[in-house]
């Protein structure tokens, strides 16, 4: 029998929706009057309507005619980012299984996709972060024309999710579903790909055979199947009932994951304002669907990122979350799943125990998570805890039973460690997020002289000179998004992790921030205020003795910064573009608020 909702879940949903009250009103309000101004498109000039019709062939007569719904896609699609490079064929056959439920599809628009992966420690990844931002204004131009009843929205990967729920909340008043294409097939094992890139941090082996590592890995279409930004952000759509049910982590190219996005498409055709089910998406998304979506982050040891896109997110809907609410969930919610990089499988080993289906299943009997949101599917959150197959031609949904595999998926009742392992760290240092569920526990407290560097290069070079051959935090600063656009600092795992396996107390504080894959190292991440500007940051100097504790939920330090000058600014770096993004960088608010310059300017 299902338990009575958790007393701290209820608590924190109960603070954010008082703290929420003016800001998600007013969000509300505006949706109201921009449905009730929607477009008739009856009543549209002439030659506005032959400018959107012109393209339309085939469908071009039942379009003019508005003999059903007609439904925009925003795509992602592009065939360098793996995970995006099925949807090339999407668009044509969602036209077809639209059709076959008296609707219409257009293409509204296309956003950018950046790949974190090929952009990890090189110049570009200082777009990464404003990428998101990018992303939801090119979702609000795709949408501006107004000629949609409902939104398919094509995208998967770190920025991608979070730009696209941002942007198509500014269309609230319509529906919207997002269409995923699932994960590549698995490589080599996890275990291998980072001893050899450790072993190539030592420089005991080439690029050569560190690329055929990367290859065994990073092989074809499809997600790549660690539990990083990506596949966190799958989870978070079935958290927050904005996919078909169990959709998140069926593979491409199979006819399970064909009949998904056929549901996908004619669902969408269905909840439309001129049906009698309607679910626009500012609806969808309300308080209890973010709580919902951070306790998926807690419970499966979900990306650090998403400690920064779920309040931007929620900003985007008028909804206030902040690091107290989700360090305050943590200790409720309790670590049901280890997936690489805190297991030993992959995204596949995870859907094969269960998947979705059984981590929503096992927090709903608990009493661990929202089962009264609205979602875009029929049948309730009660739904998502059923896993999808196939009987024959027919899409099928069943209970997943117990877990498949006890290393990977366990019961809420019988946990891997009883809190969610995202825990805030703060002091006279700032406010960092900490996640505890990747590291080892007799790690969680490191206090040592530290080593200050402003870019990742310069930590490497130390390591390859035995400079950090030692207890040491090392500090890497000025890698906020009004520095340098926060950058993952990814590069730097390979040595840290070299030193703590050599025995040393090692911990990393950065204003920056980590890969949805951090690892085994304890870091303080997202540092707030940053260092540009004059934060706390930026008044440390070598040698100082600081302390990272995520048992306390201490960052701090024994020194005197009140009595010291900031350390100089680093001129704004230009080249890849990136001067074209100083206008984000100077309106850029903190990390904990969404690290958005578009959120912030808005007032939202």
């Amino acid at each position: 029998m299902t338990k009575q909702l958790n007393d701290t879940i209820h608590r924190v949903t109960q603070r954010v929706i008082e703290n929420s009250r003016r800001s998600r009103n007013d969000y509300l309000d505006l949706m109201d009057r921009e449905g009730d101004r929607q477009v008739n498109r009856g009543t549209m000039s002439c030659s506005n309507l032959a400018h959107a019709y012109a393209g339309a062939e085939e469908d071009q007569t039942a379009i003019m005619a508005a003999r059903g719904p007609n439904l925009g896609i925003v795509s992602a699609y592009n065939d360098m980012l793996s995970a995006h490079q099925p949807y090339y064929r999407y668009p044509e056959r969602m036209k077809i299984w639209a059709r076959e439920v008296g609707a219409t599809v257009q293409v509204a628009g296309g956003t950018p996709a950046m790949c974190d992966g090929v952009t990890q420690g090189e110049d570009g990844m200082e777009l990464s972060l404003f990428s998101r931002d990018t992303i939801a204004l090119s979702t609000v131009v795709a949408l501006s024309h107004a000629m949609y009843d409902g939104v398919a929205l094509l995208g998967i990967c770190d920025k991608i999710v979070p730009g696209l729920l941002m942007g198509a909340l500014r269309f609230g008043h319509l529906p919207a579903i997002f269409v995923p294409s699932g994960p590549m097939g698995t490589g080599i094992s996890n275990k291998e790909k980072q001893r050899t890139r450790q072993l190539y941090a030592e420089g005991k082996v080439g690029r050569k055979e560190l690329l055929a590592s990367e290859m065994g890995s990073y092989h074809s279409p499809g997600t790549c199947t660690f539990y990083g930004t990506a596949n966190s952000n799958q989870m978070m759509m079935e958290m927050m009932g904005l996919h078909v049910p169990g959709a998140a982590f069926v593979p491409p190219g199979v006819k399970l994951r064909q009949e998904m996005s056929r549901a996908a498409t004619q669902r969408l055709a269905a909840i439309n304002k001129d049906g009698d089910d309607f679910r626009p998406l500012g609806r969808v998304v309300d308080e209890k669907a973010i709580i919902n979506a951070a306790i998926g982050l807690l419970a499966t040891g979900g990306s650090t990122n998403h400690a920064i896109h779920i309040p931007a997110m929620a900003r985007a809907a008028g909804i206030i979350f902040d690091w107290t609410d989700l360090a305050e969930l943590s200790r409720a919610v309790p670590l049901v799943a280890r997936v690489y990089p805190n297991g030993s499988g992959d995204v596949n080993h995870f859907h094969d125990a269960g998947g979705m289906g059984y981590v929503i299943g096992t927090l709903l009997d608990e009493g661990l998570a929202h089962g009264d949101i609205l979602t875009v599917w029929d049948g309730g959150f009660e739904a998502y805890s059923h896993e999808p197959g196939m009987d024959g031609d027919t899409l099928t949904w069943r209970d997943p039973g117990p877990s498949g595999d006890t290393e990977m998926l366990r019961p809420a009742s019988d946990p891997f460690q009883s809190d969610g392992g995202m825990r805030l760290v703060e002091g006279n240092i700032g406010r960092a997020c900490f996640k505890s569920s990747a590291v080892d526990r007799e790690r969680w407290t490191v206090e040592a002289p530290c080593r200050i560097f402003e870019d990742q290069p310069s930590v490497n070079e130390a390591f390859r000179k035995g400079e950090l051959d030692r207890d040491v935090v090392v500090v890497v600063r000025f890698q906020g998004p009004r520095a340098n656009g926060m950058p993952e600092l990814h590069k730097l795992t390979p040595a840290l992790g070299v030193l703590q396996d050599r025995g040393y107390r090692v911990a990393l504080v950065t204003d920056g921030r980590m890969s949805g894959a951090s690892g085994k190292v304890p870091a303080a991440i997202h540092c707030t205020p940053e260092a540009l500007g004059g934060g706390p940051l930026s008044r440390l100097r070598d040698g100082d003795v600081v302390r990272v504790c995520a048992e306390t939920g201490t960052l701090a330090t024994t020194a005197d910064l009140g009595t010291r000058d900031p350390a100089p600014e680093p001129q704004p770096k230009i080249g890849m573009g990136r001067e074209f993004f100083a206008m984000f960088r100077a309106n850029a608010d903190g990390a904990e608020q969404g690290a958005s310059s578009m959120l912030a300017m808005a007032e939202l």
